[in-house]
């Protein structure tokens, strides 16, 4: 792309801003990059956008400017376009997810079924047969293996699961938690697809009058500061979000030195227990059932 004596200081990464504003995922991916950026003396090209076909608006300025030394890619959809176009533009990337097609860049792979699975399997090893889900937006290519993964974990565990499809804000999260308590089988758990939502879906559920984790168990999909600080703190499936960045900067600067395309995976998500998930309670044949203290649901 550029002379490589006069390399861009700086690695790209453009993303669609939420209605709820900068998902803390960002932020760490960001922070895990200057890690490794820094001390080279190079620095995060950030830019938020209303849509994706502003991203790839960005994405062609940056390489008729050579702002970047490479730019990474997320939130992969399915025949995703954005490899294809930087490949086309002469600009080195890196790809976070499950790409079906990296179009020569380099590839950081995140395992979301099996992470999923594990979701599942905890709260299911906890007793619970009623498992509800906030997902993220159905058209991100993790969401869909999220999705397949979920109904998976649920049918080996013979359990019953509920989903209901949010966009990653807050907003979504208590639109999700009133959802599905008012589902003619309401969970006992419900799994948010991500950590505003859950801490969202945990306030609104709490205000409907539920105790979390006695009536209602709460898990966090990766684990942020939002989850620590929650009340009762969240149990998360708690990815280390800043390696990620690291290693995405990492199989950019490979390439930007002149190495092959990096093809590595990330590591496994793990269970963290907090507060917010524990045994469902007894169920109505045993004289008990979940009954909040207010009924109305917008």
């Amino acid at each position: 792309m550029n002379d490589p004596r006069h390399e861009p200081a700086a690695i790209g990464m453009a993303f669609v801003r939420s209605p709820g504003g900068v998902d803390p995922f960002y932020s760490e991916v960001i922070a895990g990059m200057e890690d490794v950026l820094h001390p080279r003396g190079m620095r995060v090209l950030m830019q938020t956008v209303p849509t994706v076909a502003d991203e790839a608006v960005v994405y062609r300025r940056w390489a008729e400017t050579s702002a970047v030394a490479g730019i990474v890619i997320s939130d992969l959809t399915v025949d995703d376009p954005r490899a294809a176009l930087l490949t086309s533009l002469g600009v080195l990337h890196v790809t976070l997810g499950e790409p079906e097609d990296a179009a020569g860049g380099s590839v950081v792979r995140v395992d979301n079924y099996t992470t999923m699975v594990r979701a599942v399997q905890q709260l299911a090893a906890l007793g619970h047969r009623v498992i509800g889900r906030v997902s993220g937006p159905e058209q991100l290519l993790h969401t869909q293996t999220r999705s397949v993964a979920f109904a998976d974990a649920i049918a080996s565990a013979g359990a019953a699961g509920h989903t209901t499809v949010g966009d990653y804000s807050a907003v979504s999260g208590v639109a999700g938690i009133h959802d599905l308590l008012a589902r003619q089988e309401p969970p006992t758990a419900v799994l948010f697809d991500n950590d505003m939502m859950a801490v969202a879906g945990l306030d609104a559920a709490q205000r409907a009058g539920l105790s979390v984790p006695s009536d209602l168990s709460v898990l966090a999909w990766d684990d942020s500061t939002l989850c620590r600080l929650a009340s009762p703190p969240l149990s998360a499936m708690s990815h280390d979000v800043r390696e990620l960045g690291s290693l995405a900067a990492t199989a950019l600067l490979t390439v930007i030195g002149g190495g092959e395309a990096q093809d590595v995976t990330a590591p496994l998500a793990e269970f963290i227990a907090r507060g917010s998930t524990a045994a469902p309670p007894a169920s109505p044949a045993d004289g008990a059932q979940i009954t909040p203290s207010t009924t109305a649901y917008p």
